[in-house]
């Protein structure tokens, strides 16, 4: 990977390679370069009555319940082309009658013929999307020929071959699911450079850098600052997490999945204490805007008002700021470069009062540095982070026995034992798949071992 000369200056070419460097690399996302300025210009030219044809993956959950919202807010802008979604039959069945998809996918083949029968015998439907299940159905909607942009809503690892499938069919992706990149960045930035698709961020973190950076020369970004909340037990010093981890981990276990400022899932949430949500968008900012790991930043701001930053090579900060609101980030991710007026709450800085401000203990956040160093370790290295957390995070939430600070822990051996095999040039798909699946692996069978110990 071709690293630049100087900090902030204009990009080489990317090679088709891994990244274990971790310095300066071309962007994901259209920013930094004279080209996206190019684009932003001739987009923004067309005026607002564009019209958008979105395939929409995780249709029943967070990030597709709220996608939908504002595409009835702006039904003259946006039109549903495919829906694909878990086993809720009942509410999908609900959004095919409403948005007339030409493809529904489920996540099993007992959901897809339960969706079936409801359509049908419930409601009549005049109008039968094609109907598909399993790995194979959610490649039919990433990849549905009348959709224009993918809005990439699963959870985890599972959405990063359909992404990949869509970007080969040349669409834009409004990427809402962050391991994409952390797991696939290797293989998935060369493809974006080949087929010149939009890769637009939908969290409110990585959205808020998007929009800072807009109108930002090449050359002229110096730094990412990532905002946190800081999760759950962030008002708990280290040792009084730590003492209530052996005192009272039931107590740690409910806390861990209820976030004090944001409506998410529970992965996302459990992730947020741990903070190694945090240090997955360290990872996702590296990819998706091109800064090196010694110039992306962590703060904490419990209030999360200010959703990110970016520092221009003049120490220029500027800022995104909005309430903690998921439908801001999304609708800028499949608008983009567009501004559509919305019956949203407007900001009110008096009313808040007061926004704060403090570093993060990595000592009670080991996962931040695990990040950090799985990233400008690079190349499989993140993927193994990546597979690592999501099971380790799964095994905690289901209540096996597994201890709260088990979860770093986990996390670390996958990453030592992985060190010998890390692959860093040369990146395939096969490769990320594989890893993937050691990691869960090597998770499984560690945590196995803990839990029974504790019984011995």
């Amino acid at each position: 990977l071709a690293i630049c000369s100087s900090k902030g200056s204009a990009v080489a070419a990317l090679a088709l390679s891994g990244t274990g460097q971790g310095g300066w690399i071309k962007p994901a996302a259209p920013v930094n370069s004279n080209e996206s300025l190019r684009k932003v210009l001739e987009e923004s030219s067309k005026g607002a009555s564009f019209q958008k044809r979105l395939s929409l993956l995780g249709s029943t959950g967070s990030i597709g319940t709220q996608t939908l919202e504002i595409v009835d807010a702006c039904p003259e802008n946006f039109s549903i082309e495919a829906l694909s979604a878990g086993t809720n039959a009942a509410l999908m069945a609900q959004q095919v009658i409403k948005y007339k998809p030409k493809i529904a996918s489920m996540s099993t083949a007992q959901a897809a013929d339960e969706l079936r029968e409801l359509l049908i015998s419930k409601y009549n439907c005049q109008s039968m999307p094609a109907i598909y299940f399993g790995e194979d159905g959610i490649l039919e909607a990433a990849t549905a020929h009348s959709a224009d942009t993918v809005v990439t809503g699963i959870v985890g690892a599972a959405g990063l071959k359909p992404t990949i499938e869509a970007i080969k069919q040349g669409k834009d992706i409004a990427l809402a699911n962050k391991e994409t990149l952390i797991s696939g960045g290797p293989v998935i930035l060369p493809l974006i450079q080949k087929h010149k698709v939009n890769m637009l961020p939908a969290d409110s973190e990585h959205s808020a850098i998007f929009q800072c950076l807009q109108g930002v020369p090449e050359g002229g970004l110096r730094r990412i600052i990532l905002t946190a909340s800081g999760g759950a037990f962030r008002d708990l010093t280290k040792d009084e997490l730590f003492h209530l981890c052996k005192t009272n981990p039931a107590a740690v276990q409910a806390k861990a999945t209820t976030h004090p400022n944001w409506d998410m899932g529970a992965k996302i949430t459990l992730d947020s204490s741990t903070m190694m949500n945090k240090g997955l968008e360290v990872i996702e900012a590296h990819y998706l805007f091109g800064a090196s790991y010694d110039d992306i930043d962590v703060v904490i701001h419990p209030q999360s008002i200010i959703h990110s930053m970016v520092e221009t090579q003049d120490t220029s900060c500027i800022a995104q700021l909005g309430w903690a609101d998921m439908r801001l980030p999304l609708l800028y991710s499949v608008s983009w470069p567009h501004r559509l007026p919305l019956p949203y709450k407007s900001l009110d800085l008096a009313e808040i009062g007061t926004l704060t401000f403090k570093k993060p203990d990595h000592a009670k956040y080991p996962c931040i540095q695990l990040a950090y160093e799985a990233g400008r370790a690079g190349g499989t290295m993140t993927c193994v982070l990546n597979a690592a957390n999501e099971a380790a995070n799964e095994k905690f939430r289901s209540n096996v026995g597994l201890e709260y600070l088990d979860i770093p822990r986990l996390i670390e051996s996958a990453m030592e034992a992985h060190k010998a095999d890390c692959k860093t040039t040369d990146v395939t798909l096969e490769d990320i798949l594989h890893y993937d699946e050691w990691a869960r692996q090597h998770v499984e069978e560690l945590s196995a071992k803990r839990v029974a110990m504790q019984y011995l």
